[in-house]
């Protein structure tokens, strides 16, 4: 298969860990120039160094999405850094899940889930947008989720958060026609990220399981123990039940090695036997 993704200047946020480190390490390993973002900087420089040793073509950026200006400047480094931007993924977010009677003790997670995982992403946009179009194509991947399809149950801000990005990226497709071409990803569970570690109540979970919620939750507390039956953690068994964050990265690497003008405009990545129900 031809390599669309070297030579590519591919800026990740979120890339100190999870599906952000994944995508750079193995969009470097293929050749593309990265410039990897993250706030927590002491994972980032750990990562970035860890991925020069394999000789990857990448440069680290501090930032906080949730600032304009420091997504501006993480911008500005990358075309100083590689001369170019030509794919951008908004992929930083959280993942505060409560029902609302949590209010009280989740009232600022969601405040900076709605800070995150909506203005981060529309930060992102703006920020790479004219150079992109100066350019005369570029593509923008947002991290969006199959909490954004329907309300559920204890995912109300969470969710609100991702149908704004499912928005967000529709219509800059519409927009942009041309010029950038644009692709929305919506991961299932994942457990292998630290993205669950910001959920605020863990019963809130039950919503997006509907009535597998028990058998679910079981599976998940046998896997956390050991005690599981080793056939649903394989990825050959048609029953895999929860996806590793690999397969993900795979994926939306795949969405980048295209030609320009082919854009994989939505994806969802599923383990085939999730009890997710939307």
């Amino acid at each position: 298969m031809t390599n669309y993704v070297e030579g590519k200047v591919i800026v990740v946020t979120g890339a100190a860990s999870g599906f952000g480190k994944l995508v750079s390490k193995k969009a470097s390993a293929m050749g593309a120039k990265v410039v990897a973002a993250d706030i927590n900087e002491k994972a980032l420089n750990e990562a970035v160094a860890e991925m020069q040793a394999n000789n990857a073509q990448i440069s680290a950026q501090v930032t906080d999405v949730t600032s304009r200006q420091q997504v501006k400047a993480l911008a500005a480094h990358a075309i100083d850094t590689f001369g170019a931007i030509d794919v951008m993924i908004n992929n930083a977010g959280i993942m505060p899940l409560a029902f609302y009677a949590d209010h009280e003790q989740a009232a600022d997670a969601w405040d900076r889930c709605i800070d995150i995982n909506f203005k981060g992403v529309l930060n992102g946009i703006t920020a790479v947008y004219d150079q992109m179009v100066n350019q005369g194509r570029g593509h923008i991947i947002n991290l969006s989720s199959i909490y954004g399809n329907f309300p559920v149950a204890g995912g109300g801000v969470y969710g609100a958060t991702k149908a704004a990005v499912d928005f967000l990226s529709e219509s800059l497709r519409q927009e942009a026609l041309g010029k950038i071409k644009v692709t929305n990803v919506k991961p299932t569970g994942v457990p292998s990220t630290s993205l669950g570690t910001s959920v605020v109540n863990p019963i809130a979970l039950s919503g997006i399981l509907g009535t597998n919620a028990q058998d679910y939750m079981v599976k998940f507390s046998q896997a956390g123990e050991g005690s599981i039956d080793e056939a649903l953690l394989n990825p050959e068994n048609i029953e895999y039940f929860a996806l590793n964050a690999e397969y993900l990265a795979d994926q939306i690497v795949h969405t980048i090695n295209q030609p320009w003008g082919v854009s994989i405009s939505e994806i969802t990545v599923r383990a085939s036997g999730d009890g997710y129900v939307i």
